[in-house]
């Protein structure tokens, strides 16, 4: 459907912490070597199960009974997709991995089922030899700083969608309510700039949420996570590359106080620290304006989704990332059956144009139409099948949105050309020496952050009993071995 409601780079948003020891995964190589005994030299078809992030959609075996046919004709291979709710996604993963659930392909990313961790800790299977034979086409196709900056300890263990490069934070609007009380949104880049917009909706519009998030949200600070949305970040102007307790900033400190004081007022939904995802809002346009990152021509991708118009300004500059190089990941698990059929499977998502729209857009003429040979535009029934096209795959194959010019993905590859590297970019933190910790930390997270950070909490008082949980946990120790480790980096690197 070529839509944008979670971008990958997202994410916003998103569904971020380290996991835990994957018990099932140890032992043995994750790397492929060998035939893919279950299939290779036989006719009958294999079955691949694919686990993805996304509100789970009514239609999507429907849709995936379609992708088999497709796909069972080019490489005899059939697909089964789960999907996993936002809020869900994380825990869920872990527990599938650990317990040895049957799967072939899954979503990562680092902010969602940790990337970087999960490879290192044996979960998904190196790529680098399947890459070679059977993914040439991604290698041909997608952007090579993807493949770069994705790859872990020096191997590729998954394989990035070719999307925008960069992040930049940028806030949305409801463009009808703008419309309707004339609203001026030129001036809008800080949190504390937005304050009038949402006191307006307030007031005139009880039924609506001034200011859409879930537990995911992260008030944004001009600092880089050493791993997403844990308290060890890198102030992106920085010249020491010193890792910094974000909680410790004055930086994150205001930030979280003007959230208390907009949850105050009631511009934030009560539930908002324990709600999973805003897609009810979405379809029902029942909120005003919320924070999420953008890519070109994300304002139609937005309105095509939701089927009314929003618009957004810029809340930050594009910057790329780990984050956002590995915003969006489909890696093959390490006790995958079919590991090359995998693998085939993802060279044809990446490569060929009628299997990638299929499995964003769904079936044509039932789920949507063709305006012409590059422009789609939803039917009624998309809203059975509303997928997140950044989780997918090579976004560049897809259908173009109405509205969309018809240069829009030469328009994606200036975006890409635009953004400005964090200090930290490609620097991969190991946290084996501190796994006890970091296991520590984590539940430390998982009983301050969303409260903290959705202003659920008064931060004069409850901002100080989170730092010295997280100190008590370790975040000290762990942040000293992070920084012995960027420090040899730097020097490595000559930064």
């Amino acid at each position: 459907m070529s839509k944008t409601k979670k971008s990958f780079s997202f994410a916003l948003a998103m569904l971020t912490a380290l996991t835990v020891v994957l018990s099932a995964c140890g032992g043995g190589s994750n790397d492929a070597k060998g035939s893919d005994s279950k299939s290779g030299g036989s006719d009958k078809p294999v079955n691949l199960i694919w686990y993805t992030i996304g509100t789970p959609q009514k239609d999507v075996d429907k849709v995936m009974a379609e992708v088999s046919k497709y796909t069972k004709e080019k490489i005899n291979a059939t697909v089964t997709m789960k999907m996993i709710d936002w809020g869900d996604y994380q825990q869920k993963m872990q527990v599938n991995v650990a317990s040895g659930e049957p799967m072939d392909i899954m979503f990562t990313s680092a902010g969602g089922f940790d990337y970087v961790q999960n490879a290192r800790k044996g979960a998904f299977m190196e790529l680098d030899d399947l890459l070679d034979k059977y993914g040439k086409g991604i290698k041909d196709t997608i952007n090579p700083a993807f493949l770069e900056g994705s790859k872990v300890d020096g191997h590729n263990y998954g394989i990035p969608a070719n999307k925008e490069l960069p992040q930049q934070e940028v806030w949305r609007f409801n463009k009808n309510l703008v419309d309707k009380y004339k609203l001026d949104t030129a001036n809008v880049k800080s949190l504390e700039s937005i304050e009038p917009l949402l006191k307006t909706i307030k007031e005139k519009e009880p039924n609506v949420t001034p200011f859409a998030m879930d537990k995911n949200y992260v008030p944004y600070v001009p600092y880089d996570y050493v791993i997403q949305n844990l308290p060890m970040a890198v102030k992106l102007d920085t010249t020491d590359y010193k890792i910094v307790n974000i909680l410790e900033t004055p930086e994150m400190k205001q930030a979280l106080t003007t959230m208390h004081k907009y949850y105050q007022a009631g511009y934030i939904a009560p539930e908002a620290a324990t709600t999973g995802s805003t897609n009810d809002l979405m379809t029902s346009g029942k909120w005003f304006m919320d924070r999420a990152q953008t890519q070109p021509l994300a304002d139609n991708a937005w309105s095509a989704s939701y089927g009314y118009p929003v618009f957004s300004t810029p809340a930050g500059d594009p910057i790329v990332t780990n984050t956002s190089v590995q915003g969006s990941i489909m890696a093959i698990s390490a006790n995958s059956e079919h590991p090359e059929k995998a693998m085939e499977f993802l060279n044809l998502l990446n490569t060929d144009p009628v299997l990638r729209n299929m499995v964003d857009s769904g079936i044509e003429g039932v789920h949507y139409k063709k305006t012409d040979d590059k422009h789609m535009e939803n039917l009624p029934e998309s809203k059975n099948y509303d997928m997140p096209s950044y989780s997918l795959g090579n976004n560049m194959l897809l259908n173009l949105n109405p509205g969309d010019p018809d240069d829009k993905w030469e328009q994606f590859k200036k975006f890409n050309e635009s953004g400005k590297n964090s200090p930290i970019l490609s620097f991969n933190f190991d946290s084996t020496k501190v796994a006890t910790e970091m296991a520590a930390i984590q539940n430390v997270k998982e009983q301050f952050w969303a409260s903290l950070m959705t202003g659920t909490v008064d931060p004069e008082s409850y901002l100080p009993k989170a730092i010295a949980a997280f100190k008590q946990a370790g975040l000290d120790k762990v942040i000293a071995e992070a920084q012995t480790q960027l420090d040899a980096w730097k020097a490595e690197n000559n930064k």
